[in-house]
């Protein structure tokens, strides 16, 4: 699971740029109307919904903003109509690549998909071809800042996690998809400070690249998240530290 985090640690140090600009608002909307589309507009009956929500709330979404597309996925507001896409291929070195996306125009977001992949010197593979290397988590990140890593893994474990991975400055909590709110609110009951929580597609075992390949498929990755119909980008790499520094220093 250590390459999902060096991946992760990565995305959320974006995230304010995200937010900055209005792109981590468009997914996080994207997500809520998908929700409301599938299991209805009440976050207490829509476990979906609810995460949805809760993720929102995390990156500071403006309440009025979660109303509006809580509204769009129950009628009430007009909106085109999205589908959901899971779109699988192979990076440069062969890592395995699967993409998560609601669009409202799915061969535009094939194309565009395709694209980066051929373009970074990787391949868009028929469905099923990598889906298989993951399993679906609940995933809590928690910014440690001046806490104890070794405690807070202790704490997330009673709590009920199944895995933690310390990686840098975060700490990435790993539970049943189904236990994922019952985690959480352990964990903030014990004022533990939480910076995210989702579920998320996790890698069974990693793969090993080459500098160069993995620098590569880091630019293949971010170029995927900049798109606004994808919603999650997982990746089996297992990066190594210098080629991370590498990366984000050039970014």
């Amino acid at each position: 699971m250590s390459g999902h985090s060096k991946w992760s640690s990565i995305k959320h140090q974006k995230g304010v740029a995200d937010a900055r600009r209005g792109q981590l608002f468009t997914k996080l909307t994207r997500e809520i109307i998908v929700a409301v589309r599938e299991g209805g507009a009440s976050p207490d009956t829509n476990f979906r919904l609810r995460l949805a929500v809760q993720k929102a709330r995390d990156n500071s979404m403006p309440s009025d903003n979660i109303e509006r597309a809580i509204k769009r996925g129950s009628g009430e507001l007009g909106g085109a109509a999205l589908a959901e896409m899971t779109l699988e291929g192979y990076g440069p070195g062969g890592a395995a690549i699967l993409v998560q996306a609601l669009s409202d125009n799915r061969n535009r977001t094939l194309q565009d998909v395709r694209n980066i992949f051929t373009r970074g010197g990787g391949s868009l593979g028929e469905s099923g071809c990598v889906a298989w290397i993951f399993d679906l988590k609940g995933l809590i990140t928690v910014n440690t800042g001046g806490l104890d890593a070794e405690e807070l893994s202790l704490a997330a474990i009673d709590a009920g996690a199944e895995d933690v991975v310390v990686g840098g400055d975060c700490v990435e909590i790993y539970t049943r998809p189904d236990e994922l709110e019952m985690v959480r609110k352990a964990l903030e009951e014990q004022s533990v400070p939480i910076a995210s929580a989702e579920q998320s597609l996790i890698p069974k075992t990693t793969l090993d690249l080459g500098e160069k390949e993995a620098l590569q498929t880091l630019r293949m990755l971010d170029k995927l998240e900049g798109l606004d119909e994808v919603q999650q980008v997982c990746s089996n790499i297992d990066f190594a530290d210098d080629v991370v520094e590498k990366y984000q220093s050039a970014t």
